[in-house]
């Protein structure tokens, strides 16, 4: 992880937080905060990035039987350990222990090492990436012992949650024959944002062009993502506790007209886009139960659902909770691309028939997580984070192209970006949550045959703990950003390459002080996920801080690298993800 230092004359910044922003619905202009005491953004056990946020903890689990030499809880005991561990752990180390990004907790391992490790464990940390829960006043004593104790015993799993179950949660608010025939509003829809408003459960709508909320919107719990229906008229959100939202952007303001849950816990929506079946289909994928659900995509009803129980696709051992990491949707067959984190499963879904499911299953690497599509949309490249490696699919012939190293540690591209460099022709970047490696893979086995699949060149950004790259096709740069990095000041900045640079021995990245710009003067001030709007001329980035304070959107003038605009209103509390409407239906990135 790189130390503090000066790149470019600008002192170089990153990281990830929780946010509340108060204040009026305005773009504040142009101004010269007053300089930041880093003292005040350290990271206190109040403002660390909490990974997961579970909401597994509210099921109702009772203790395994007790077992000879093995400490026993109580029902309360198991009831906190429970909470604790689907707060904190469960994102890393999976619902049954079974470990993808983190190492497994099953029993076989835990009790080989003792109470006494694990207690020194949780409490000290690792550096490869273990949060040091004791030390950092996150647990106290006596639940980092609490914690050992529960990882000396069985763990018990939550309740399925099948079709009936899902059915039961089905709420059509506004029949489809009930909407507008046409737009009610005067909203540029392609221009339009949803934002993840994380903690409080709601997406808000924020004008690309004015800068101000249209109107919020209830949802699920921490919204993961938001995805558009190919005709732009539906907005689709999920959030953890595995609730999707369907949005009409039409009615004025846009409001929700259908929602579901599809399990207890989750992370992926995606919509139907071959053409001839736009805003057929949709689709979410859960964490838990392991399965996907089919719905109508108009209105969410339940079609089909799916488990991706089954084998690891490497020793063939039977896996109990291969989660739905991510899922989009083929431009060239009627498919969902389904990757099952776990197993190392690549699913193409084929939705031409649903009642006769035809799936294609690809063999491809464990553990799988986010990954986009390269610049002509025909191919789907992958993180499988936890083993360092890109899986990369032909999703026109339907076949894995290859499985590389991407020579850093931990990739996590969300979708990823492309560019065209200078030297090596198109490519598809990701950064890394583990160490400051950027890496740009080869994505054009016409043109540039020698390059293609292959990583063409790293370099290093500021330092771990990075989370999106993002690019344009007007652009001329590349920005990395690196929200859980524990340094405060360079969790609270964005690393910016230009392209053209790319070619020279060493590239250098200016720095922005996104934080800084925010002219917010509280908390960690955690930059997360650039966003372009439609025409590509401004990137907009989150301030994310704890929940309890100030948070902001700063936009980021993208030819001349400075600050356009800080939007800030009472609402924009925790605001992290941002998905403009015609960039996210065009996988655009």
């Amino acid at each position: 992880m790189k130390s503090n230092s000066y790149v470019g004359g600008v002192l170089s910044l990153s990281g990830l937080a929780l946010a509340l922003a108060l204040g009026s619905a305005t773009a504040v202009a142009e101004q010269k905060p007053s300089p930041a005491d880093i003292k005040k953004h350290s990271t206190t056990p109040g403002s660390r990035y909490e990974p997961e946020l579970n909401v597994l903890e509210k099921e109702k689990m009772s203790p395994p039987g007790t077992q000879p030499g093995i400490p026993s809880l109580t029902n309360d005991e198991w009831a906190t350990a429970n909470k604790i561990y689907f707060e904190r752990c469960a994102g890393c180390h999976g619902v049954l222990r079974k470990g993808a990004t983190g190492k497994a907790l099953t029993t076989d391992v835990t009790r080989k090492n003792g109470f006494e490790y694990l207690r020194d464990f949780i409490t000290y940390g690792s550096p490869g990436g273990m949060p040091n829960w004791g030390t950092s006043g996150e647990l106290t004593k006596e639940q980092v012992e609490l914690m050992a104790k529960y990882l000396l015993n069985e763990p018990s799993a939550p309740p399925e949650f099948g079709m009936t179950e899902i059915k039961a949660t089905w709420n059509l608010i506004v029949p489809v024959d009930k909407r507008p025939k046409e737009k009610q509003n005067k909203l540029d829809l392609d221009n339009l944002f949803s934002v993840t408003l994380r903690d409080t459960g709601e997406v808000a709508l924020i004008d690309g062009g004015t800068k101000e909320i249209v109107t919020t919107i209830k949802t699920g719990y921490a919204v993961h993502i938001s995805r558009m229906s190919a005709s732009g008229r539906y907005l689709f959100a999920i959030g953890r506790d595995a609730k999707v939202d369907l949005i009409d952007l039409y009615m004025d303001p846009p409001a929700k007209v259908a929602e579901i849950k599809v399990g207890s816990e989750a992370r992926s929506v995606e919509t139907s886009k071959m053409k001839g079946w736009e805003d057929k289909y949709a689709i979410a994928g859960s964490y838990w139960p392991p399965q996907y659900v089919i719905m109508d995509g108009s209105t969410l009803e339940p079609l089909k659902v799916v488990s991706t129980r089954g084998m690891t696709y490497d020793t063939q051992e039977y896996h109990p909770e291969p989660r739905v990491a991510s899922i989009v949707a083929s431009h060239f067959k009627p498919e969902f691309v389904v990757n099952v984190k776990e197993t190392g499963h690549i699913l193409m879904v084929n939705y031409s028939d649903i009642k006769n499911l035809t799936v294609t299953d690809i063999a491809a690497e464990r553990f799988l997580h986010d990954g986009g599509f390269d610049s002509t949309g025909r191919y789907f490249l992958v993180a499988a984070n936890a083993r360092n490696r890109v899986a990369i699919i032909d999703t026109k012939d339907g076949k894995l192209v290859d499985v590389i190293d991407s020579k850093g540690v931990k990739p996590h591209p969300g979708r990823g970006a492309n560019i065209v460099h200078p030297k090596f022709g198109p490519v598809w970047v990701t950064s890394h949550l583990g160490d400051e490696t950027v890496s740009f893979i080869g994505t054009d086995p016409e043109g540039h045959k020698d390059n293609a699949w292959k990583v063409v060149q790293t370099v290093n950004g500021q330092g771990g703990g990075s989370l999106f790259v993002k690019s344009h096709p007007k652009s001329e740069y590349l920005y990395v950003d690196t929200p859980l990095n524990p340094e405060a000041e360079f969790s609270s900045s964005v690393a910016v390459f230009k392209i053209a640079d790319l070619a020279g021995e060493k590239p250098k990245f200016k720095t922005l002080p996104i934080g800084e710009w925010s002219g917010i003067s509280e908390g960690q001030r955690r930059v997360v996920q650039g966003e372009y709007n439609k025409d590509g001329s401004e990137i907009w980035f989150s301030v994310w801080n704890n929940k309890s304070q100030e948070s902001a959107i700063v936009v980021v003038d993208d030819k001349t690298l400075t600050k356009k605009a800080v939007i800030k209103d009472k609402r924009l509390i925790t605001p992290t993800g941002k998905f403009n409407v015609y960039n996210t239906r065009n996988d655009i990135y």
